[in-house]
């Protein structure tokens, strides 16, 4: 199910969806987020919404990626994947989008159940 929600403290929704998705499912501030992954990116060289900087941001606060073991694993959509995995925390990416699902939930700015999904980041520990 689609829940409205965005984490940004001027309510707005350009290009920080990796910011809103990471503090949606750490229970962090989108201020405590953007610091840390600032930290990250001066420490690896790259941009804070790379895969690179926040895949390892998920990885050290407990998250595994993971990809869909369907013969067509590029053809689950999100609501698709909240029906398949009712249960957990997940930061799912589409081609040019994070969602944060939770519980067969997905938290956004807008309504993105069709998008296609890549690969997600669950969380398998508390860090």
């Amino acid at each position: 199910m689609y829940i409205y929600y965005n984490a940004n403290p001027k309510r707005k929704s350009r290009g920080d969806c990796v910011i809103r998705a990471l503090s949606t499912v750490l229970g962090l501030t989108w201020e405590e987020v953007v610091i840390d992954l600032c930290m990250m990116q001066m420490r690896l060289y790259d941009m804070q919404n790379s895969d690179l900087i926040w895949g390892e941001y998920l990885a050290l606060n407990g998250f595994v990626k993971g990809f869909l073991p369907y013969p067509c694993p590029n053809c689950v959509t999100v609501k698709e994947f909240c029906e398949l995995f009712p249960v957990g925390v997940f930061v799912v990416s589409t081609i040019n989008h994070a969602i944060a699902v939770i519980d067969g939930d997905y938290y956004d700015t807008d309504d993105t159940g069709d998008e296609v999904l890549l690969y997600y980041w669950e969380r398998k520990e508390w860090a």
